[in-house]
């Protein structure tokens, strides 16, 4: 069992957890921010649904469960990330029109850094329920988040389609931001796989080196 299973100093409530409260408080201002006039209001409501659901689930479960704060500091990144996206939407974003003139993209790949950050950002708060709750060790701690990284990212491309087609055909484009790529859902799902491995290869090296879990970083 990890020396750190039960240290209240890693996992700690939110009224007495104040990095959890900043983090909030961060991402509030940005969503704030996402919900002031968006450039496509219902596509805006489509892309935050799932964010609504998974704040609300993370709501619901903080007394039963309660992540680390890398694990919230990663999620907090990732919602902040797509809350920002779902602004303009992806497909149109300021900083990817920016970086797309940068490296002289011939498209918008402010969607493809998001998939990447979906895998890199989301796998390890898997991995964590894996060992916390599943109590799964040595390699299936990883190859269980990583399958369900992939499980989530191909379901994802498969709801959004159809929520395109069934809420708002008329949103369909800025709303699955494809952008004439016919390949666009099989690359997102790719750059979703590749951010996981990254993460859990980290982890593993980081708990091989020092006998621990990245989790504790910060804890001690």
């Amino acid at each position: 069992m990890d020396a750190h299973a039960h240290d209240p100093r890693v996992w700690r409530p939110f009224r007495e957890n104040r990095f959890l409260q900043a983090a909030t408080a961060a991402y509030a201002l940005v969503f704030a921010w996402s919900a002031i006039a968006p450039r496509y209001p219902r596509d805006w409501w489509l892309e935050m649904l799932l964010a609504f659901v998974f704040v609300a689930v993370l709501i619901a479960t903080h007394r039963r469960f309660v992540f680390s704060n890398l694990s919230y500091a990663l999620i907090a990144g990732f919602l902040a990330l797509h809350t920002y996206g779902a602004h303009y939407p992806y497909a149109e974003s300021v900083f990817g029109d920016w970086l797309k003139d940068a490296i002289g993209s011939p498209r918008n790949q402010y969607d493809r850094i998001v998939h990447f950050s979906f895998g890199a950002l989301l796998v390890y708060p898997m991995h964590e329920i894996a060992r916390r709750v599943l109590h799964l060790r040595g390699g299936w701690s990883y190859a269980v988040p990583w399958l369900c990284a992939l499980a989530l990212s191909g379901g994802y491309e498969i709801l959004e389609g159809w929520t395109a087609r069934i809420v708002s055909p008329d949103l369909g484009v800025a709303y699955l931001g494809t952008q004439g790529d016919e390949w666009d859902a099989q690359k997102d799902m790719s750059l979703a796989n590749t951010g996981s491995l990254i993460t859990l290869a980290w982890a593993a090296l980081y708990r091989r080196r020092t006998g621990r879990e990245p989790w504790t970083i910060g804890g001690e």
